[in-house]
């Protein structure tokens, strides 16, 4: 099976209840455009600093598996569709239709190896600056259930079942103010509004 997807005869299908499933890759992208290898760099470059942006050439290396010199070839190719900005003396691109600019207070409860940190190789800017530096296991908590709030990660959070409902629990980095923690409680509704199930918040320190 392994095989067939990697010479591109079959790919992931929709889900049966708990059961994945494959599809013929013909009948799931029948209006797939076959591209040459440098209109595939262009694209993949384009849709990846588009979805991803603000990032670093050093990013898309980590998340693509390209070479350096392929990820360049990939900027290059892509030409007008990305837009460079120097901050620090680092040079970040975005697709140029994206607004370089921070976006309004937001407060996320996000899964586990969640694209908003992995995709990145440098994660500094994602986490509260006493945490930068850190090592072991505690290093690990980007790849934790992660509670965002406003673009950093401010603690993790994890869900138990309980009769009738789901009990979350966050543990913050440092002491949530009142306005991080209604925030967080109302992340958690939304998540409980997604299951179609009541959720209670606690709080720990960490």
């Amino acid at each position: 099976m392994m095989r067939a997807e990697l010479d591109g005869v079959i790919c992931s299908g929709a889900r049966r209840g708990g059961q994945f499933t494959y599809a013929l890759l013909d009948e799931r992208a029948p209006r797939a455009k076959p591209l040459g290898r440098e209109e595939a760099l262009a694209e993949l470059t384009r849709r990846y600093f588009a979805s991803h942006g603000p990032a670093t050439l050093r990013d898309y290396v980590w998340w693509s598996g390209l070479t350096v010199k392929d990820a360049r070839a990939g900027v290059e190719a892509a030409g007008a569709a990305l837009q460079e900005h120097l901050l620090d003396d680092r040079s970040y691109w975005s697709a140029r239709t994206s607004p370089f600019r921070a976006g309004p207070s937001s407060t996320y409860l996000l899964p586990n190896y969640d694209e908003y940190l992995v995709a990145y190789c440098d994660r500094e800017a994602l986490v509260m600056p006493h945490r930068r530096g850190l090592s072991g296991p505690r290093a690990s908590d980007v790849l934790s259930n992660s509670v965002v709030i406003d673009g950093v990660v401010t603690g993790t959070w994890t869900k138990a079942a309980r009769p009738g409902g789901v009990r979350v629990k966050v543990v913050p980095h440092a002491r949530l103010t009142p306005a991080g923690g209604r925030a967080v409680k109302a992340a958690a509704d939304r998540y409980g509004k997604f299951l179609d199930l009541p959720v209670d918040v606690s709080s720990v320190t960490a």
